[in-house]
Formats: C-alpha cells, sequence, structure tokens
C-alpha cells in the first residue's frame, strides 16, 4: 500500500497552464508601483517643497511654527531664525521648525468714488 504522505509529495509535472516563476511576481511589482505613485512619490514631492520653503525664508515673512506659534521673521541665520511673536518679543528657532509660511492677503483696491449722475 501507498502512504498517504509519499502520494501527496509528488509533484507532477507541470503543464502548459500552470504559472511560471516570472508571473508569480506580477503583482508584487504591481504593488510596487501603486505604494510608489500613492504613497512614496507624493510625500517626496511635498519634502522638497518644504525645503524650498525653508531655504528662501526671508526678513519680513510671516511664519507659521511646527508649534502653531505665528510670527514675524525679524532675522536670519544660516541655521537660525530670529522671530517676533508679539511687540518686543522675540524667540530664536531652527529653520527646519518652521511650518508653513503664510499668505498675506492684500485689501482690495477700492475703487474711486464716481460721482452720481443727476437725471
Amino acid at each position: 500500500m501507498v502512504n498517504v504522505a509519499y502520494a501527496m509529495g509528488q509533484g507532477g509535472v507541470a503543464g502548459p497552464g500552470s504559472a511560471g516563476g516570472l508571473a508569480s511576481f506580477i503583482p508584487l511589482v504591481l504593488m510596487f508601483v501603486i505604494f510608489y505613485f500613492l504613497l512614496i512619490r507624493p510625500q517626496q514631492k511635498k519634502t522638497k517643497e518644504h525645503r524650498e520653503m525653508i531655504t528662501g525664508i526671508k526678513k519680513g515673512d510671516r511664519i507659521i511654527t511646527s508649534g502653531g506659534i505665528h510670527g514675524q521673521v525679524t532675522s536670519v541665520d544660516d541655521t537660525t531664525l530670529t522671530v517676533e511673536i508679539s511687540d518686543k518679543v522675540r524667540v530664536k528657532l531652527n529653520r527646519a521648525n518652521v511650518a508653513s509660511m503664510v499668505q498675506t492677503q492684500t485689501q482690495p483696491v477700492k475703487k474711486a468714488a464716481e460721482p452720481e449722475k443727476t437725471k
């Protein structure tokens, strides 16, 4: 009699319909491509934009720190910034602690009052 374990261990010859070695890697490659375009690439783009924003900070810019403090840059060094957060209150912080720059909204230009037409 043939032992069951021996019978199950016998591998048959692979037919033309069975998947080869390359076909088993296609799902893995597709997963990597999806992760690259959905996770890795956007994060690299965001990091690059943040790095450019930090290097472009100049005196007079309004910023928000990573701790949520709003202020205006009064002095710029290679690695540090001096930020005025209130009247005569200045703090020094690393450039890396800048979360974003505040977009100053310009007031819309008021049109000169036109003289009313009399009928």
